[in-house]
């Protein structure tokens, strides 16, 4: 068995390869989050995962939801003990991962189907949820955002797919000075143990390959609309929670993992500003952004 740990937003995780066919080959874009060390012991591991071909689970339950994952809707199957069945299947529908988690999602066992592809989706897949579901109640979220850093500080722009999230950042890239892409999908937000909001990189950042391993205090939240003009404002708390908990990895039907995400997001919204542009794709959008988020005039 080859046992491998990661840090991602300063929570240790560990994964178990339980047989031959299966390696940490499979997580390339996990490699800048590597442990070269074990954990201290009281350093305690956010979940654990086993990869085991070997396990041969019988998929079973109630199905009491489908997840959004990247446009990839995930079967959640219940079962008599409170834990959890999650079928991963990827754009073509095939089954890729079957993943079977403890309620709290502090462990799973996870079996893989397929060729490479399939099964570097699936296990890619399978790590991610359990990162944000284990990570709900502890002040820990995954948001689909597109972040960049200036002077220090992570902003981070919100919206569902083709709003122009990526065509933003790449514009603060292109017009502000200084500035670095630190994830393009899917950056760890966390309010930390000194009660900072900080966004880390993470190893799942959509289209772009952006998987660095790089943090910062997060300087605000910035919810986009595409308009022919540019106007800029800053929202209200009730504005901000309804901008901010569409944006991150929840399962509405899971009382822990809801309630804990909502928890964060209301923290959140009181240590960071949140803005909504409505914008044209250009120069003067991104300065008027970067203006109002950094209080810089």
């Amino acid at each position: 068995m080859e046992t491998i740990y990661y840090r991602v937003g300063r929570h240790n995780y560990r994964v178990n390869f339980c047989d031959d066919r299966n390696t940490r080959a499979l997580l390339p874009s996990s490699d800048p989050f590597l442990l070269n060390e074990t954990p201290a012991a009281d350093e305690p591991l956010l979940f654990e995962l086993n990869v085991d071909d070997h396990w041969r689970p019988v998929q079973k339950g109630k199905e009491i939801g489908q997840f959004d994952c990247g446009g990839n809707n995930h079967g959640v199957y219940i079962l008599e003990d409170g834990s959890c069945q999650i079928m991963v299947s990827d754009v073509m529908g095939r089954q890729c991962c079957l993943i079977e988690a403890k309620a709290d999602f502090s462990f799973a066992n996870v079996c893989l189907n397929g060729h490479e592809s399939m099964r570097n989706f699936g296990l890619n897949n399978a790590v991610m949820m359990m990162y944000a579901f284990a990570g709900a109640d502890k002040m820990t979220v995954l948001m689909h955002a597109s972040v960049i850093r200036k002077d220090g500080r992570g902003y981070l722009c919100l919206g569902v797919s083709g709003t122009g999230k990526s065509t933003h950042t790449q514009n603060w890239l292109k017009y502000i000075p200084d500035t670095d892409l630190m994830n393009d999908d899917n950056p760890v937000v966390r309010v930390c143990e000194d009660g900072v909001a900080r966004v880390f990189g993470s190893p799942w950042s959509g289209k772009t390959p952006c998987y660095r391993n790089v943090e910062a205090p997060v300087g605000g939240f910035l919810q986009l609309k595409q308009a022919p003009y540019n106007k800029i404002h800053r929202m209200t708390a009730v504005e901000g929670f309804v901008s901010l908990l569409p944006s991150c990895s929840v399962m509405k039907w899971d009382r822990r993992d809801y309630v804990g995400t909502s928890d964060t997001v209301t923290r959140l919204l009181e240590l960071v500003p949140t803005f909504f542009l409505e914008n044209l794709p250009n120069e003067e959008a991104v300065w008027m952004s970067y203006r109002a988020m950094s209080g810089e005039r």
